[in-house]
């Protein structure tokens, strides 16, 4: 019955939307009402839903912001350009794809998947600005590579949690996670796109001028303010593990906070601007209010998720998945899918996952091989409970049709794949 209500309030949230109504209000709105014919009481479905407000926020909209005012500084001095100009050289101008998923899995390593696509954002517009091309040719081979990293490669933050917890190795998870990261991420990122946007064309004047532009800064200058974040993050996820029971680990921990790193990335590329302070901050205040509604929208959907996780919705799926005689490793990754399509977050559903999925290891069932698993499951059919669903569909200003087509059907794909790729390492290995 819990389920049947959940299903009834996505089909409402669908009709909201397809009226017109704002995303941001009507999941307000579906949030309350599922709350409610859930079983909650009153006061119960509003502290959850500013509490799911709360902790989302609470852990993204800085670096939203930072990230947005990140984006224009870079925009407005003109590195964005740059950048786009080196990897047309570097990569060539029919290749540019190759380039973004490249940078997308070497900055999906130390980031979460918002803070990823946050700083790689404006790269993305830039690219399309410059070249003509669709801004979702260029965008998903970034948001397949993001996944593929948030699902399967240490040292991302969640298989390095699900490894602790499985008591895997993580040298061993990170090289079958590599086997599976880097053709799921070819086929996802590159060839999907290349499926479903058609009649793309090349525009070599554009190219030509866009290469020979000199009032653009210096190539390194470019990359180092936009690479600075994930320079910081990475400096300090690395400097933890050799800093450990040394007063410097205090000090690693503090930069790879996602919020510091921004907040030193954005003083570094002001000073480095040389430009009026005044003129730095307006391009800031421009950059936030680019994604305001994001953020609400954003909110909102984390209010939604967190009804779903606090009415208990979570324990009528697993309860579900525990009465299925199937193969471990399967069974993980269904179990996991099966919540990530109820909860909505990638890391509440794995990590809600792990502490069923943990007995089914035993003899013959590769705990590397169960991190990857339960990261593939995570993945599965992202949709309208999914913050990440949200970002992708209003950053690139699709309709709920569209981001099905594009960002649902592109996680599912890295998703299945993944199984797929577990279980024939399972039989090779």
């Amino acid at each position: 019955m819990s389920l049947l209500i959940v299903l009834s309030g996505i089909a409402l949230l669908f009709i909201l939307i397809l009226k017109k109504v704002s995303p941001m209000i009507a999941l307000l709105i579906v949030a309350i009402l599922t709350g409610l014919f859930l079983g909650m009481p009153v006061q119960k479905v509003m502290s959850t839903v500013a509490n799911g407000i709360g902790s989302t926020l609470g852990s993204m909209v800085m670096v939203l912001a930072l990230g947005a005012m990140m984006g224009k500084l870079i925009e407005d001095s003109g590195a964005a350009k740059k950048i786009v100009a080196i990897l047309m050289h570097s990569f060539g101008y029919k290749n540019i794809q190759w380039a973004v998923l490249l940078t997308g899995i070497l900055v999906g390593i130390p980031l979460f998947y918002n803070a990823g696509f946050v700083v790689l954002i404006p790269l993305v517009f830039a690219i399309s600005s410059a070249t003509g091309l669709p801004k979702l040719y260029i965008g998903i081979p970034m948001a397949a590579a993001l996944s593929v990293t948030h699902g399967f490669l240490p040292p991302h933050p969640g298989p390095v949690a699900l490894a602790a917890l499985f008591h895997a190795d993580l040298g061993k998870t990170l090289i079958m996670g590599l086997s599976l990261a880097i053709p799921i991420a070819i086929i996802a990122g590159i060839l999907f796109p290349r499926m479903i946007i058609k009649n793309i064309t090349f525009d070599k004047a554009a190219e030509l001028s866009y290469l020979s532009d000199e009032s653009l800064p210096s190539g390194f200058k470019s990359f180092f303010v936009a690479l600075l974040p994930v320079f910081i993050i990475a400096a300090g996820t690395i400097g933890e593990g050799f800093a450990a029971d040394t007063p410097m680990l205090t000090f690693f921990q503090f930069i790879s906070d996602p919020t510091i790193a921004l907040i030193i990335s954005v003083v570094v590329t002001v000073i480095l601007q040389d430009i009026p302070m005044a003129k730095a901050m307006e391009s800031c205040t421009e950059g936030v209010k680019g994604v305001a509604m994001i953020i609400l929208i954003i909110a909102a959907g984390g209010a939604f998720k967190q009804v779903l996780v606090d009415s208990g919705v979570g324990n009528t799926v697993k309860d579900f998945s525990a009465q299925l005689a199937l193969l471990p490793l399967f069974l993980g990754w269904l179990i996991t899918a099966l919540l990530r399509i109820t909860l909505g977050s990638a890391t509440v559903a794995a990590l809600t996952a792990s502490g069923m999925v943990i007995p089914l290891i035993g003899p013959g069932v590769s705990p590397e091989l169960m991190v990857l698993s339960v990261g593939a499951g995570s993945l599965m059919f992202s949709h309208v409970n999914d913050t990440g669903f949200w970002m992708f569909k209003e950053y690139f200003g699709l309709s709920l049709k569209q981001t099905f087509g594009t960002w649902t059907i592109m996680e599912s794909i890295v998703s299945i794949m993944g199984l797929g790729g577990v279980l024939l390492l399972n039989l090779v290995l």
